[in-house]
């Protein structure tokens, strides 16, 4: 038997959010929503490795973010199942012999990797619980409708002793398997699973959650949940590693050679860059600072000229492999900047596109993200037009 394996379904298509992709892909505090979650589940301890459950159109996108914000945990993407309860069964399926089994709904970002460790360790332990979900006592009064949509007289439901279910909910993955079979073999649709282990006998543990761990349903959730990551982010902030990066690259020009610029590629241009790589200059000097203000070396040390692996390898993937990294190392991105030293090509008309193409490699907003250019007046190699020369610099906290 293996240690914890974490599911989170992301395959539902969010209608009541009202966007037209899947809102686990909405932009939160500079990352996509569901980069907050895989970070919760990278930074608890009691989780070993984390799978994604997604609609097979979203499949190569979620293994993207697992590999940017999963901090090496997510080791598989499954299509999931017509529900949430299909893609659920189809995603223990692809657990293995994992012992336990923790699943988590993408949608609710604010979850606390203590809170996630706290509900697998009520099922850990020896005893007669064989599942744990997070709950949070009912607050508010509760009454019955008739059909004009009118309040029931003498309908109140007390209060005492209700929970709302939330998630994390934790299992020894045996019983989560007998739960789902009854299910299945009886017809039944539950709205969660902790609910369909209670439906065949078993104990389930109430673990205290928190209203912070809201799931985002309607646009208005995600505002909600913004202002309790950006009062996180501030507290943790109060006293931040502050590290500055600087970076510098420069690469020939050479005929028969593609010309990539910023992870862009300039069509036009008639003539590339002379390198072992697609040589975007712009993104090696950015990797640079990048990994020069976390200490981690450079980007010889970590995709060396000398690896046949890397032969026209697109730069943009040793940027995205360069945030992987920061990430592992509880680094944030709060802003690069560039500036590019050309006679040519013209970058203004694509520093547009170079930002957006930057700022989703990092996870953050192109408003995070400067890209300038000069030329050299005519003087030197560049001003003679004989290659590109390019600046960056990186301000990172931790």
């Amino acid at each position: 038997m293996t240690g914890v394996c974490a599911l989170i379904p992301a395959a539902g298509r969010g209608a009541r959010f009202g966007s037209p992709e899947n809102k686990v892909f909405a932009p939160l505090l500079g990352r996509p929503l569901l980069g907050w979650t895989l970070e919760a589940f990278a930074r608890c301890d009691a989780v070993e490795r984390v799978l994604l459950i997604g609609n097979e159109t979203d499949l190569p996108r979620l293994r993207e973010l697992g590999g940017t914000y999963g901090g090496g945990k997510v080791r598989d993407v499954v299509a999931g199942g017509a529900d949430r309860q299909a893609s659920v069964l189809a995603g223990v399926a692809a657990c293995g012999d994992a012992e336990h089994v923790v699943i988590h709904d993408a949608a609710r970002p604010c979850v606390s990797p203590e809170l996630v460790a706290q509900t697998v360790a009520a099922v850990s332990a020896f005893g007669p619980t064989c599942a744990a979900t997070a709950a949070i006592p009912v607050a508010d009064t509760l009454v019955r409708e008739d059909d004009a949509n009118t309040m029931l007289a003498g309908t109140n439901v007390p209060r005492e002793r209700l929970w709302a279910v939330q998630t994390p909910q934790a299992f020894r993955t045996r019983y989560l398997v007998a739960a789902h079979e009854a299910a299945r073999m009886h017809g039944v649709r539950g709205t969660d699973d902790a609910g369909l282990v209670r439906r065949i006998g078993r104990v389930v543990q109430l673990v205290p959650g928190s209203p912070e761990n809201l799931k985002v349903t309607h646009p208005a959730d995600l505002a909600l949940a913004e202002a309790i990551l950006a009062r996180r982010e501030g507290a943790a902030a109060a006293a931040p590693d502050v590290r500055i990066g600087y970076g510098y690259d420069v690469h020939p020009f050479a005929d028969g050679r593609r010309l990539f610029l910023g992870g862009v590629e300039f069509r036009d241009a008639p003539r590339g860059l002379l390198g072992h790589s697609d040589a975007d200059v712009l993104l090696h000097a950015l990797c640079d600072a990048l990994l020069g203000a976390a200490g981690m070396g450079d980007i010889g040390d970590l995709f060396p000229n000398t690896d046949p692996a890397h032969k026209d390898r697109p730069s943009i993937e040793f940027l995205r492999e360069v945030k992987a990294r920061l990430d592992a190392e509880g680094y944030r991105i709060a802003n690069v900047d560039i500036t590019v030293l050309a006679e040519a090509p013209k970058i203004g008309p694509r520093a547009a596109e170079m930002k957006n193409t930057i700022a989703a490699a990092l996870g953050v907003t192109p408003g995070r993200v400067g890209v300038k250019a000069t030329t050299n007046e005519g003087m030197g190699f560049v001003g003679r037009g004989e290659g590109v020369a390019v600046h960056a610099a990186a301000l990172l906290f931790r």
